[in-house]
């Protein structure tokens, strides 16, 4: 921070307050004032919409101090932030066309956009006169930190000049081109072959497709252009300073940074928005409304007739599973439009009740298990409704647990009595690992490790290909179930009297501790949901829902409604404003955003926020 209004320091090479660098009075210098093509409509004054004329720089800027001479008092010397935001703005205006008001504003202020040097690579660059482009690129080199850069930029150059060549018929310059300027660069040998091999097409748009190329014009000049400029200052970790030549629409890259800043900051937002910044306001801040998040009941399933232990909603979204302890699964379908769930089938015969399902990756088979007594698992076809596989390896066997590989014609099946298998669609035993006391049970995407949490409160990792096994995750209490992201990166875990934690598998670091969930020792199953899995939900024992932003460790929403222990939560992969969740007290509750008929409250403005059924 500059004490009493003192100007920054500036780059001896290169000086923002003049229109020439050093005092340089360089033709480029005198014809540009900004660094850019003047348009001050022949040299008179311009007059803006107030009807102010805007003199000439020349008549207004003192050279050796950069101060405007206004008859009465001097302009004020500008910071370095107020000048980078200005050049920021005259790049964008430039970009739009608005050439006049750039030249007004680089007048007016005594800054300058860019170096004379770039102003003229650019235009050489995009009227495709490569022999003064190269020459700038010369001139540039001082400016630049690395000499690799030169080399590198000059390579795109000579890329264009020689494709450019090639769509117009010139053969043989585009192999002069080839041979005496790419070649003796002795930079991306593996290049040069591939272009090499452009001299064989046979008409200008085999050559556009088989190099996907845009063809010469204003199109790939600008790409070019755009890569010879990241390529100095991202690439290259800026060769060319920005003071010399900005990056391309730096404004809008800004513009789009703090958008998205705001939007992960926000604890409720739950939609995929375009990443461009036309289908935003910028001049609020983004938030989302508590409105728009899955906390109001839309639906209360009432169709089974005993505690609901689990609920999972299919890989494509549009069924979910729910089993119980009135024996039955039951599968319902989801309206992707309405979002309305509607009973589909219901799988009878599970003598034990279903406390764990499992959907195939394609969604084709679901998996059902039973509590801690039942030995048996079934493998149900969802389309049909009939039962290809009911396995038990053995009377004494706890299969309470199941995991589908990635491939979907294998799964992982164990419990806590010492079992552990791999087996195939028909329940044929493929592997087995012995003396493994199994609570919960995950398929990592490689296709060959499974995650098991045991008894020693703990989860490791098994390999059936080589026979290892490896310790990832190390608690002090009990893991009464855990589920893992998408990208196999994070696990979250439901411990035994300490609730929901929050594990980074692959540091091996406990991430965060969630408040304000109530845990024992029942089994409770949390959930990763929303859009890029920025919430996490769980069951609770206090008859409530909790959800949390990932990076925040208190709830930003309790749901109430169930009136016993909330066992299950399950949010919908494709529809991130629908959740689900099972409860001891017989029900499934369907949430989802609040209704569009909003509730007047007292002061007669709309609300709809409540956390109330």
């Amino acid at each position: 921070m500059q004490a009493n209004g003192a100007v920054p320091d500036r780059d001896p090479e290169v000086s923002s307050r003049n229109g020439t660098p050093n005092g340089d009075s360089s033709d480029a210098g005198a014809a540009h004032s900004n660094g850019l093509v003047s348009a001050t409509n022949n040299g008179n004054p311009v007059s803006n919409n107030n009807g102010v004329s805007a003199q000439p720089a020349s008549n207004n800027i003192n050279n050796s101090s950069g101060d405007i001479n206004c008859g009465v008092k001097k302009k004020k010397r500008l910071s370095q932030s107020e000048e980078d935001v200005i050049r920021l703005i005259g790049q964008h205006l430039h970009d739009l066309g608005l050439n006049q008001t750039v030249d007004l504003l680089m007048q007016e202020s005594g800054c300058r956009l860019e170096h004379p040097s770039a102003t003229k690579f650019r235009n050489h660059v995009m009227e495709g006169e490569w022999d003064k482009a190269e020459s700038d690129l010369n001139e540039l080199k001082a400016l630049m930190h690395s000499p690799t850069a030169i080399v590198r930029m000059k390579f795109l150059l000579l890329q264009q000049k020689y494709l450019e060549y090639l769509e117009d018929g010139k053969v043989l310059e585009a192999l002069q081109v080839l041979r005496a300027e790419l070649t003796p660069l002795k930079y991306n040998t593996e290049r040069i072959h591939i272009l090499s091999g452009y001299l064989m097409c046979s008409h200008a748009e085999d050559l556009r497709a088989k190099a996907d190329w845009e063809g010469k014009g204003t199109v790939s000049r600008t790409k070019l252009l755009d890569k010879l400029q990241m390529w100095s200052f991202c690439v290259c970790a800026a060769y060319l300073p920005p003071s010399v030549m900005l990056p391309p629409r730096r404004l809008q890259t800004l513009l789009k940074q703090a958008v998205e800043l705001q939007r992960e900051r926000c604890l409720y937002h739950n939609t995929k928005l375009d990443s461009g910044l036309d289908s935003v306001s910028l001049l609020l801040d983004h938030g989302c409304s508590r409105k728009q998040f899955p906390c109001y009941t839309q639906q209360i399933l009432t169709e089974h007739c005993n505690e609901v232990w689990f609920c999972k909603f299919s890989n494509d979204g549009t069924k979910l599973a729910t089993g119980s302890k009135d024996t039955t699964v039951i599968i319902w379908h989801v309206d992707t439009e309405t979002r309305q769930v509607k009973l589909m089938k219901t799988l009878e015969g599970h003598a034990y009740g279903v406390s764990y399902l499992a959907w195939s990756p394609d969604d084709a088979y679901l998996i059902a298990c039973g509590p801690d007594d039942c030995s048996e698992l079934w493998l149900w076809n969802v389309q049909t409704g009939e039962l290809r596989t009911k396995m038990s390896q053995s009377h004494e066997d706890s299969l309470t647990s199941v995991a589908w590989n990635p491939d979907g014609k294998r799964f992982i099946t164990g419990g806590q009595r010492g079992q552990f298998y791999q087996c195939d669609l028909d329940g044929n035993l493929l592997d087995s690992w012995e003396g493994i006391r199994v609570q919960c049970l995950w398929c990592l995407g490689d296709g060959r490790t499974v995650l098991a949490s045991d008894t020693h409160q703990r989860i490791r990792g098994y390999n059936f290909e080589d026979l290892t096994d490896r310790s990832i995750v190390q608690e002090d209490h009990p893991i009464m179930s855990f589920t893992v992201s998408k990208n196999g990166r994070l696990a979250l875990l439901n411990v035994a009297t300490q609730g929901v934690h929050l594990w980074d598998l692959q540091d091996r670091v406990l991430v965060r501790k969630y408040q304000g969930v109530t845990q024992g020792f029942y089994t409770i199953h949390s959930c990763f949901g929303g859009h890029n899995e920025d919430f996490i939900a769980s069951g609770s024992e206090d008859h409530k829902v909790y959800i949390w932003h990932r990076r925040s460790e208190l709830p930003i929403a309790e749901l109430t409604g169930h009136t016993r222990t909330v066992n299950c939560v399950s949010w919908n992969p494709v529809l991130p404003g629908l959740l689900a969740s099972a409860s001891d007290d017989g029900t499934i509750r369907i949430w989802g955003p609040a209704p569009f008929l909003e509730v007047q409250d007292a002061d007669g403005l709309n609300d709809c926020c409540s956390m109330d059924s």
